[in-house]
C-alpha cells in the first residue's frame, strides 16, 4: 500500500494535467459516472495521507490505491483501468483502486493538520488526539490516519525503531519528551522517505522494516502482527522500550 510520500510523488508527476480538459473518461466498476468528467477541466491535484485527489470545479475524485493499486501516466496496460482520463495530449490510468466522488469542499472533509506531508501539520493537534485515547498502542497511533495521515507500515516500523519505542507501548505511558521525539521522527522520516523513494534508494536505508537483525545490538528482530490492524512489526527486545 503506497504511503503518504509515494502519493506526494504521484501528485508531482501529474502536474502536467492541471488546467487540462478531460475529453474522454471511463470507470470499469461503476463507482462513479465517468460521463460527469467529460469536458470538465482539472483545477488541481492534492493529497491527504494515502488519498490522491483530482480536483474539478464542482467536485473531487478521491483515489485510494489500497494494497495493490497502480497507475500509468501517458501509457496503459492491456488490463482495463479502474479509472481512465483522456486528454488531448495525454492520459491517466488507475488500476485496482478505490474511487469516491466528493462534492463537499475539501476543507470540510479533510483535517489537513493531520497530514504528515502537509505544511499545515500540527504536533499539538496530534498529541491532543492521542491523549484522548490513553489505551492506544504506539503502533496503532502511528497507523491511525486521523492522527498521522499518510503513515503506513514502513514508516511505522522505521520510526519506532529509530526512537527506541516498542510497538506495543501504551501511548499514555510514553514520557512527554519521548512522545515529541516520536512525532518529530515520524515527520522527518516521511520526508527522508520521499527523497529516498525519488532516488530509488528507499530499501537501502531501512533499519528495521523486513530486516532480520537489529543493527544496534546484532540480535534477531522479533516479528509479530501487532495492534488493531495486525500489521507486521519488526522490533528489538533489547533496545525498544515497552512503556
Amino acid at each position: 500500500m503506497p504511503e503518504g510520500p509515494s502519493i506526494v510523488i504521484l501528485k508531482e508527476k501529474v502536474q502536467q494535467f492541471t488546467g487540462k480538459k478531460v475529453i474522454a473518461a471511463g470507470c470499469n466498476n461503476g463507482a462513479l459516472d465517468a460521463g460527469l468528467l467529460i469536458n470538465k477541466t482539472i483545477t488541481g491535484f492534492k493529497s491527504w495521507g494515502k488519498h490522491f485527489l483530482i480536483c474539478f470545479p464542482k467536485f473531487t475524485i478521491r483515489i485510494h490505491l489500497m494494497m495493490f493499486g497502480t497507475y500509468r501516466i501517458n501509457t496503459h496496460t492491456e488490463k482495463p483501468p479502474r479509472l481512465h482520463l483522456q486528454f488531448a495530449d495525454g492520459e491517466l490510468n488507475f488500476y485496482a483502486c478505490q474511487l469516491q466522488l466528493i462534492t463537499e469542499p475539501l476543507n470540510k472533509v479533510y483535517d489537513w493538520k493531520a497530514d504528515i506531508m502537509s505544511d499545515k501539520w500540527d504536533t499539538k493537534h496530534a498529541i491532543k488526539k492521542m491523549k484522548a485515547e490513553p489505551a492506544l498502542l504506539a503502533c496503532d497511533a502511528l497507523m491511525n490516519q486521523q492522527i498521522f495521515s499518510g503513515v503506513g507500515n514502513i514508516i511505522k516500523n522505521e520510526v519506532l525503531f529509530r526512537t527506541c519505542i516498542h510497538p506495543e507501548s501504551l501511548v499514555a505511558a510514553i514520557p512527554p519528551k519521548k512522545m515529541k521525539e516520536l512525532i518529530a521522527k515520524a515527520i522527518n522520516y516521511s520526508f527522508e522517505f520521499l527523497e529516498q523513494k525519488k532516488k530509488g534508494t528507499l530499501k537501502k536505508h531501512w533499519q528495521a522494516y523486513h530486516k532480520k537483525e537489529c543493527p544496534r545490538n546484532h540480535v534477531p528482530f522479533m516479528v509479530e502482527d501487532t495492534g488493531r490492524s495486525r500489521r507486521a512489526s519488526f522490533y528489538c527486545e533489547l533496545c525498544q522500550i515497552k512503556y
